[in-house]
C-alpha cells in the first residue's frame, strides 16, 4: 500500500500533467486577446484554449510529451531522503501506468524504452534541506520538442543577426533575444523562458531551469534583471514568429533571469526554453504526516472561450483579409488531392493515418513497411495509449516536432508513395524539394494539443514495431474531422521558411546597445 508521501506526490504528478495553473492560463487568455482570432495564430490559441479545459475535465495529460519529470525537493534536517527518492520513483511509474505520464525514459545505447519512466538518471530528483519543519516538493514536466531549444552561449561571442555580444548586460540581451529567435515554432511558441547568467555549463542551465518555478506574474527582485525581463518580452513579440511559429503578435509568453557567480575565464548565458504547456506545480507537505497542506502555486480552472465561429486567415498580419480555403480529405491521397493545396488551407482528414517518429523512420531507410503506405499519411507523434480487455486507447495524441526527420523524410516519401506528413515546427529544404518534386504537403498540426487530437481519433486499428516502445511504435489511426494546416505546399512554398526569413530581419533591428 501507498505512503502517504508516495500518495501525495502521485497527486503532485496527476496535477501537474493535467491541470495548467492559474497564472498560465491567465497569461494565455492575455494573448489570445492580443491575436486577431481570424488568424493561424488566433486559431491555434483558440485550440490550446480548448485542449487545456480538455485535459482538465479528462485528467488526461495536456500534452503527449511529458517531459523529464523534475523534482526538487526541500526538506527538513534528519528526513530521510533515500525512502523519499524510493517512493517518488513509486509515484512516477505508477502515474505511467495509470496514463498520466508517457512512457519516456530510453537506453541513450540500446534505444529500449524502460516502460515505467525509471532508469539511470530518471527521474530528476534535486534534494535541498532547509531549516523549516514542512516538506516542498515542485515539479516541472518539460517535453523534448521544447527542451532541444535549450541553448548556450558562452561571451564573448558573435551572433547571427546581432553582431558583438560582449560580457555585459547588452551582450546577454543580444543572447536571450537569439534563443527566442531560433527557437521559432518547433518549441511549441508561444513559449517561456528561464535564463541563467553565469555559473559553470552545468550549473548555468540549472539556474536557467530553476527560473521556470517562478511564478509568472512575479518581480525580479535584481533592478537590471527586472528591466531586462521586461525589454526581452517587449521586443521578443516585435518578432513576428507567433504561435506555433505561424506569424502573429505573441511569440514569447514569459521571461525570467537569474545570476550566480562564474569563473573569471567563463561567462555563459543559458537558456531554457519552454512551451506554452508550462506544467510546473508544487505542494507543501505537513512534515510528519506528509499530507498536502497547500498547493505551491494557484490551480487552475477555466480559460475565456469564444463562441465565434474561428477560422484562419490565409495571409498573416493586421486584420484578416483572407478567409483560408478548408478542404476535406479522405486518406488514403492522391497526387491530385495534395498538389491542389496551397500554403494557408485548412485541411480536413478522415480516415487512417500512421504514426511514425525517429525510430521508425530510420528503420524505413533500410527496411520495408509492415502495409501498403502509397498515397497514406504520417502523423509525427508519440501518443499515450492504454491498454484493456476492450483493446488499445488512445489517451493523448498531439504532434511532435518535425525537424528530427529531416534526414529521412524526403526519401521515405518518395520510397513508399505517402503523401502527406503531419507534425509540427515544419521542415528544411530537403523536405520541401521532395514535396514539390513527389507530390506532396507537410500539415502543421497545433503543438501540445494533445487532447484536441485524441478526440479526433475514433479507433486504433492496429500497431506495428512494439519493441521501439509504445511511443516510437507505428499506431494505425481511424481519425475523423482530423484539422491541420498547410504550411509546406507541393509548389515549393513554406511558411516556416518565409516567418524565418521575416524574424531574422525584424532581430537585426535590435543590433544597437540599450544596455550601454
Amino acid at each position: 500500500m501507498a505512503s502517504v508521501f508516495e500518495q501525495s506526490v502521485y497527486q503532485l504528478i496527476v496535477e501537474t500533467s493535467t491541470n495548467l495553473p492559474a497564472d498560465v492560463r491567465r497569461t494565455i487568455t492575455k494573448a489570445r486577446e492580443a491575436e486577431d482570432r481570424a488568424t493561424r495564430a488566433g486559431l491555434s490559441l483558440s485550440t490550446i484554449a480548448q485542449n487545456i479545459e480538455m485535459a482538465e475535465c479528462n485528467v488526461s495529460p495536456i500534452c503527449q510529451d511529458t517531459g523529464m519529470p523534475t523534482f526538487i525537493v526541500h526538506t527538513p534536517v534528519g528526513a530521510n531522503q533515500i525512502v523519499m527518492k524510493k517512493e517518488i520513483r513509486e509515484a512516477i511509474a505508477r502515474a505511467t501506468k495509470d496514463g498520466k505520464l508517457r512512457t519516456n525514459s530510453v537506453d541513450s545505447l540500446t534505444g529500449a524504452n524502460t516502460g515505467d519512466n525509471l532508469g539511470p538518471g530518471t527521474p530528476v530528483i534535486h534534494f535541498e534541506q532547509w531549516e523549516r519543519d514542512e516538506i516542498d516538493v515542485r515539479l516541472i514536466l518539460k517535453g523534448g520538442g521544447c527542451e532541444n531549444k535549450n541553448i548556450q552561449y558562452s561571451l564573448p561571442t558573435e551572433i547571427e543577426g546581432l553582431g558583438k555580444a560582449g560580457r555585459d548586460l547588452d551582450g546577454i540581451r543580444k543572447c536571450v533575444l537569439h534563443a527566442v529567435y531560433q527557437a521559432q515554432g518547433q518549441g511549441c511558441s508561444a513559449g517561456f523562458i528561464g535564463v541563467g547568467i553565469g555559473g559553470d555549463r552545468t550549473t548555468g542551465y540549472e539556474l536557467a531551469k530553476q527560473q521556470l518555478f517562478r511564478h509568472i506574474e512575479d518581480v525580479n527582485p535584481i533592478a537590471e534583471l527586472a528591466q531586462l525581463e521586461d525589454y526581452i518580452l517587449d521586443k521578443a513579440n516585435q518578432l513576428g514568429i507567433g504561435t506555433m511559429g505561424f506569424g502573429g503578435n505573441v511569440t514569447l509568453l514569459g521571461c525570467k533571469v537569474g545570476v550566480m557567480n562564474r569563473l573569471p575565464a567563463s561567462f555563459f548565458v543559458s537558456v531554457a526554453y519552454n512551451c506554452w504547456a508550462y506544467r510546473r506545480q508544487g505542494v507543501l507537505l505537513d512534515g510528519t504526516s506528509h499530507e498536502i497542506k497547500e498547493w505551491i502555486y494557484e490551480s487552475g480552472t477555466g480559460i475565456a472561450m469564444t463562441n465565434e465561429a474561428e477560422t484562419p486567415s490565409a495571409n498573416e498580419g493586421g486584420e484578416a483579409t483572407e478567409k483560408a480555403r478548408e478542404v476535406v480529405l479522405q486518406m488514403p491521397l492522391t497526387e491530385e488531392d495534395v498538389r491542389s493545396l496551397k500554403v494557408g488551407d485548412v485541411v480536413i482528414l478522415n480516415g487512417e493515418m500512421h504514426t511514425g517518429r525517429d525510430a521508425l523512420h530510420k528503420h524505413l531507410m533500410d527496411h520495408d513497411a509492415p502495409l501498403d503506405l502509397n498515397g497514406g499519411v504520417i502523423y509525427h507523434c508519440g501518443p499515450v495509449m492504454l491498454k484493456d480487455e476492450a483493446g488499445w486507447h488512445v489517451k493523448a495524441a498531439g504532434p511532435t516536432t518535425s525537424i528530427r526527420e529531416e534526414p529521412y523524410q524526403g526519401d521515405i516519401m518518395k520510397k513508399f508513395g505517402l503523401r502527406a506528413v503531419i507534425g509540427k515546427g515544419g521542415m528544411g529544404p530537403k523536405t520541401l524539394k521532395a514535396l514539390q518534386e513527389h507530390g506532396g504537403v507537410y500539415l502543421n498540426a497545433v503543438g501540445g494539443a494533445a487532447q484536441y487530437y485524441a478526440e479526433c481519433i475514433k479507433n486504433v486499428n492496429g500497431v506495428d514495431f512494439m519493441e521501439f516502445g509504445i511511443p516510437e511504435a507505428m499506431w494505425h489511426l481511424q481519425v475523423e474531422g482530423f484539422a491541420a494546416i498547410v504550411t509546406m505546399d507541393a509548389h515549393g512554398n513554406s511558411l516556416h521558411a518565409d516567418v524565418d526569413k521575416d524574424s531574422k530581419a525584424k532581430l537585426a533591428q535590435f543590433k544597437d546597445p540599450v544596455f550601454a
